[in-house]
């Protein structure tokens, strides 16, 4: 039987409807399913997943199909253009594998590249055109995952996108609003083009036939036909074509790169073991930064309500992405000290720089054990991107994926080729050093990997069993969705959908920020009395989880935020 989120799931359950206006439903409850599950941010990628699961796929077979689909339904937040984390977890050997797919830099990749006359770009002049354009790893990063852990054949796993690519879908509500509200998308061909044309009318439908002919190269073909022959090959023509500004990308970056295979950062926060997205993500050390400073507070006893919960999750913010700037970049160009950042004692000494009462004037990056060069320290720079989507699986086996994926902006560089979104991730690279001239971990260099703060997570308790999979959508707020979320299942003991739904509150280094709408805004007044500057806001996280359910089976939860659903079968 199917258990889903109504009246959410599309041909079961009905359409989507248009949750405009409505920040959280604190109403909403978790669904719960006895076999397997899938959370994501639109119903038809989660019936695709549901699809293959019931075909006796695995949860990475499942993760294709729902990948595929996000990139046609969410095609401003993620596709085959663009890049993701991805964790897997194995019931049977228990083990965490960890995949790379982010995006790389041309190989004439120059520190100077969004720099005109020695000043940096404002980001909105850096994101349109080729300049912007990462070689996509997201289709290599889906190959090597399916490759270890996939059980039905890839061609097999591209089928439910490409069908509904051809024969179309309602227009999603979320892709309507976005239409409406970026009149700059007007000024972009592609976006005339591919979905501004199909917008018009009561009741629009979504119809890719450019992606259905890519999907079908890549299903026969197999995944390397995105990075070798004509696909890459049209890719790299309309990256480099002459308007804005042009890319340098070749055939010959393409064919080069590969998805990694890395360790996933694991760490214990009090009970439970928690293991998320490596470096070139900063997502996974910043928010085991964040739980070890508050795990020297009792935030259970704490009203998840509270300034002074939210007080201590800011100053834990602020602290974790001064470190974040200070020493986060791509591994394989720089040295991340992850071991250091995440020791126990260098955390216990960041969390004594929290006043329980009052906001600290200044967050100063930290110097963890092995890392004494303070010429490095440098300001906060968080990125602005929220052009990106999560998705967690958890199959009959126990075997589970989250899965985050992202184009940078929403709608990537306005670029499109083959039908899909081309990312504009190169501008997640620091344009420039600090205002002393002081370089950091982020600049960028030929082939290195943006920093991200995408932060699929997988929670495990004391007996090494699967606690929760979760991950965000939100640009670098993810950090701070991920781990309010976190310290609502495990410290306030909500359940999943209550913890998704809870009215946000997060610190990203420059200002204490609060959802706009909820209960959280009238935290202002008593945050500012503590010395934050606060801003009052709309915060639309993507967050999707699953969790065990307490009396068997799994129990899922979809934000109510955007157009998503949790479903699974009995």
């Amino acid at each position: 039987m199917l258990a889903c989120a109504a009246p959410l799931l599309i041909t079961a359950c009905g359409a989507p409807t248009d949750r405009a206006g409505l920040p959280t439903d604190p109403d909403r409850e978790a669904v719960v399913a006895e076999r397997h599950m899938v959370s994501a941010a639109h119903p038809a990628a989660v019936e695709a997943g549901l699809e293959v699961l019931r075909a006796g796929g695995s949860a990475m077979d499942a993760a294709v199909a729902v990948q595929m689909v996000l990139g046609l339904v969410e095609p401003a937040e993620s596709g085959i253009g663009g890049g993701g984390f991805l964790l897997h977890y194995s019931a049977a050997s228990g083990k965490v594998s960890f995949y790379d797919g982010r995006e790389a830099a041309p190989g004439t990749a120059a520190t100077d590249r969004f720099l005109v006359f020695g000043r940096p770009l404002p980001l909105w002049a850096a994101v349109p055109g080729g300049r912007a354009i990462g070689v996509p790893g997201l289709v290599s990063m889906l190959e090597i995952a399916h490759d270890d852990h996939g059980r039905l054949p890839w061609a097999t796993l591209l089928a439910p996108a490409t069908r509904l690519a051809t024969d179309g879908v309602d227009m999603p509500g979320r892709l309507q609003r976005q239409l409406d509200t970026d009149r700059t998308l007007r000024m972009f061909g592609d976006m005339r083009r591919a979905f501004h044309r199909q917008a018009r009318g009561e009741s629009p439908r979504l119809v890719n036939l450019p992606l259905a002919d890519t999907l079908d190269a890549l299903a026969e073909q197999g995944p390397r036909a995105f990075y070798e022959g004509p696909i890459a090959e049209a890719l790299v023509e309309r990256a480099r074509t002459p308007v804005l500004w042009p890319g340098d990308l070749t055939v010959d970056d393409l064919a080069a790169y590969e998805a990694r295979r890395r360790d996933a950062v694991c760490a214990d926060y009090r009970q439970w073991r928690i293991c998320g997205a490596a470096p070139p993500s900063s997502g996974g050390i910043a928010v085991l930064q964040i739980l070890g400073m508050l795990e020297h507070f009792d935030i259970a006893a704490l009203d998840p309500g509270s300034a002074t919960a939210a007080h201590l999750i800011a100053e834990a913010g602020r602290l974790a992405f001064a470190d974040r700037a200070r020493h986060v970049g791509d591994p394989d160009h720089v040295d991340v000290p992850i071991d250091a950042l995440l020791d126990r004692g260098y955390l216990a000494r960041r969390a004594a720089l929290i006043d329980t009462d009052a906001a600290r004037e200044h967050a100063p990056a930290g110097e963890p054990p092995a890392v004494a060069d303070p010429d490095r320290a440098r300001s906060p720079a968080p990125g602005r991107g929220r052009g990106t989507s999560h998705f967690s699986v958890v199959d009959a086996d126990g075997d589970a994926v989250a899965l985050t994926s992202s184009n940078e902006a929403p709608f990537g560089s306005r670029m499109m080729s083959g039908g899909f979104v081309l990312n504009n991730q190169l501008t997640d690279f620091d344009f420039a050093g600090d205002a002393e001239g002081r370089d950091g971990p982020n600049l960028i260099a030929p082939g290195k990997r943006p920093r991200s703060s995408m932060s699929p997570v997988l929670v495990f308790d004391a007996d090494d069993e699967l606690r929760l999979v979760l991950g965000s959508r939100g640009g670098s707020r993810i950090i701070g969705y991920v781990a309010h979320t976190l310290l609502a299942v495990l410290d306030w003991e909500l359940d999943v959908q209550q913890a998704i739904s809870l009215p946000r509150v997060l610190h990203r280094g420059a200002v204490l920020e609060l959802e706009a709408d909820t209960p959280a805004a009238e935290l202002r007044s008593e945050l500012m009395t503590r010395g934050h500057a606060v801003a009052v806001h709309a915060l639309t996280s993507g967050l999707h989880g699953i969790e065990p359910a307490p009396g068997g089976g799994w129990r899922g939860g979809a934000d109510p935020r955007l157009d998503g659903v949790a479903a699974g079968d009995d």
